[in-house]
């Protein structure tokens, strides 16, 4: 856009005595009345003027009535500060920043601005940079509301003299018609989206220009706009130069003249978004295999077919097997990688009727049509496991994952799209136990466990709130002395309707659906406030012990959390202990490392918990700041019996020991028991024998009365 000089328009005698006026007033912007005048002509289009500091200087009326802000209001004020939302603002000053200082002009956009009150208003902008006399440059923005463009674009053709600079910002084209169809007029900032020269249409009808397809759409939606007399608009396409490009145009009846206007829009941009959108609300953009949405559509489909053909279908819920270790070992870009290529194997097995769709993660599932029997469903079920058995080669390494697979079949599984997927789920889940590597039908049998799990998952939601959970403590003694030193934290959950769930049920759940996060806060802050009141009662250091999951350390409150409790609870550190278990550390991530170091650094004691039950124990005692290993019960249940237990149990405790880690003992539940692990040299013990987990009330009692 060229920028104008704009020349004085007074003698000099007469112009240096309103030039001192004005430089007072106006630091030496000339106020372009005539400019103005042009401006306030056209009272249907908001426009602003703004000095070389972004203030404004010119208000007109249709900016009062678009934006809220009187002509008195908005003088010299910074545009800023008026209907720029915060978000755009540095982006704003930069580019009017450029335009003056680099001549970068701002090109013309639909945004969306904001009213005195607030609220956004989208529009078409326009702008124009003006020089004065004394060098100092002022810009213009014409504002077209997209709510009103009809309405602007009629008058804009009626005033086209005193609008010129408005349609040459305007992205559109426009034509003025007779009733006939011929071509009288035009306008076209950007002629490069013309199909053909104005020396080609002008004086000819648009219908004998046009491709006969495009020109058939034309004819009848002009012939539908001259019986209706309202604005008709249709989309098109035509093949220019530079490619395919999308068009939408809208038809005007101006009865009173008797001429229509065609105003037309490139909209290749918006479709190409479009198309975008639409793929991305149907499709994986890892995989491109149809997304859970698009599958459970097609699956739909499927059903309405094999139920009017008498027919048999079949859903196939596939998961990849300890696929996260790939992602942990390798780096989530292989796991991705790794993905595209299952993806692609899936595609290159199936019949070509057959439909895959990727759920999320390493999930999959296949629809299966037209289905003579379960034995084809077993023929391809097979197929695919052999399929999984042979190695991946991602990025030079060969990769082995096999898959788990669980099958429901219509309609003795299901009716519906959404009880098929839950039950092949349940069976998936099924193949998962029997060893994975499998697939596995789905039974009734599994639908009473899935309905359970179910159930389950809706009550927690909302159980904190109803107070449902409750602490019991299980208190943990001192071998040699046989007096309680502190307690376990159990948590216990009644509810209503399912009655008593058992931890074993719930924590699975609670840990799939990111609910632990604020039931693990719940047990930090109720047993701190216990061991407070149980301090506080006994007059004894007693120590609190709370197990720490691993989704729990993904928390980014946890250890402010802790911190701020012990604060409150004026409980010492070295009192409390967190219990994790190896599979808290499989994963290996260093936030999990970070949190480690920083509750060891606050002086809390750390415990590994469950020891001997997984595959890396001797490691993770080297790495991480351990005070204290547990026992697993598995092991204390055989010591008494078992002279392999014996001996391990006695191996575990001397290699504790060396190490200066204090060991305790879970699940002693017989005087034997607790006698042998005195001389194997045992520091702590809990169990039954002692006390199984009991409410906070008790465990009071029940200290009081060892006192």
């Amino acid at each position: 856009m060229t920028t104008i000089k704009v020349m004085p328009l007074l003698e000099p005698p007469q112009y240096m005595k309103l030039n001192k006026v004005v430089s007072a007033l106006s630091h030496q912007y000339i106020i372009n009345d005539p400019l103005h005048e042009l401006f306030d002509a056209v009272n249907a289009i908001p426009v602003q003027g703004y000095d070389e500091d972004r203030r404004v200087i010119y208000w007109n009326e249709a900016s009062e009535l678009l934006y809220g802000y009187t002509k008195e209001e908005a003088g010299g004020q910074k545009i800023e500060d008026l209907i720029i939302p915060k978000f755009m603002r540095e982006v704003v000053i930069e580019a009017h920043t450029n335009w003056i200082e680099k001549d970068v002009e701002i090109p013309a956009a639909e945004v969306t601005l904001c009213d005195k009150s607030g609220n956004d208003i989208s529009v078409f902008s326009s702008h124009v940079m003006f020089t004065n006399q004394y060098n100092n440059k002022q810009m213009y923005c014409i504002d077209i509301d997209l709510t009103e463009t009809r309405e602007a674009q009629e008058q804009a053709i009626f005033k086209e003299h005193m609008l010129e600079t408005i349609f040459e910002a305007i992205p559109d084209l426009f034509f003025l018609m007779d009733l006939d169809g011929t071509i009288i007029d035009y306008r076209a900032s950007n002629k490069s989206v013309l199909y053909v020269s104005p020396e080609q249409f002008i004086g000819k009808k648009m219908v004998d220009v046009l491709p006969d397809e495009v020109a058939k759409k034309f004819q009848n939606h002009i012939t539908k706009a001259l019986q209706q007399e309202e604005m008709i608009s249709f989309e098109y396409e035509l093949t220019l130069p530079h490619g395919l490009a999308y068009f939408e145009a809208r038809i005007s009846l101006l009865s009173t003249y008797q001429q229509i206007m065609i105003i037309i829009r490139d909209i290749t941009e918006q479709h190409k978004s479009a198309e975008l959108i639409h793929h991305q609300a149907y499709f994986d953009s890892l995989t491109l295999l149809p997304n859970r949405f698009l599958a459970l559509d097609r699956l739909t489909q499927i059903l309405i077919e094999a139920e009017s053909n008498n027919g048999k279908a079949a859903v196939l819920f596939l998961d990849l097997d300890d696929f996260k270790k790939v992602n942990d070992s390798l780096g989530h870009e292989v796991g991705d990688k790794f993905l595209i290529e299952s993806a692609h194997r899936l595609q290159q097995v199936l019949r070509k009727e057959d439909t895959v769709g990727r759920l999320g993660g390493d999930e999959f599932i296949i629809l299966l049509r037209g289905l003579a029997d379960h034995h084809d469903v077993l023929t391809i079920a097979e197929t695919l496991l052999n399929t999984f058995r042979e190695p991946f080669k991602i990025d030079g390494r060969e990769l082995i994952r096999t898959l788990s697979i669980g099958v429901a079949v219509y309609p003795e599984n299901g009716s519906g799209a959404s009880d098929l997927l839950r039950n092949a789920d349940a069976a998936m889940y099924q193949a998962k136990a029997l060893g994975r590597n499998t697939y596995s039908f789905f039974t009734q049998e599994m639908n009473i466990v899935m309905q359970r799990r179910y159930a389950i998952e809706e009550q927690m939601h909302g159980a904190l709130e109803r107070q449902e959970f409750e602490l019991y403590f299980q208190p943990q003694f001192d071998v040699k002395q046989e007096h309680i030193i502190g307690a376990e934290a159990l948590l216990r959950w009644h509810n209503p309707a399912l009655g008593n769930v058992t931890p074993d049920e719930f924590i699975p759940i609670a840990e799939h659906t990111g609910l632990i996060v604020p039931i693990g806060q719940y047990v930090i802050k109720q047993a701190l406030s216990f061991l407070n009141v149980w301090q506080s009662h006994d007059q004894k250091k007693y120590t609190m012990a709370v197990n720490l999951s691993p989704r729990q350390f993904k928390d980014t409150e946890l250890l402010s959390l802790i911190k701020k409790t012990l604060n409150e609870m004026n409980v010492s550190a070295e009192c409390f202990e967190l219990e994790i278990t190896e599979g808290v550390l499989m994963g290996g991530q260093s936030y999990i490392n970070d949190a480690l170091v920083e509750i060891n650094a606050l002086g809390i004691k750390l415990s590994m918990d469950d020891f001997g039950t997984g595959y890396s124990s001797l490691s993770y005692l080297r790495d991480y700041p351990f005070d204290i290993l547990k026992i697993d019960r598995s092991f204390i249940n055989g010591i008494t019996l078992n002279k392999s237990d014996c001996n391990l149990v006695k191996a575990i405790i001397a290699m504790s020991h060396s190490l200066g880690l204090v060991v305790v003992a879970e699940g002693v539940e017989t005087k034997e028991q607790l006698t042998l692990l005195n001389e194997l040299g045992c520091d702590v013990v809990q169990g039954y024998y002692y006390s199984k987990p009991i409410p906070a009330k008790q465990l009071l009692d029940f200290s009081v009365a060892l006192l």
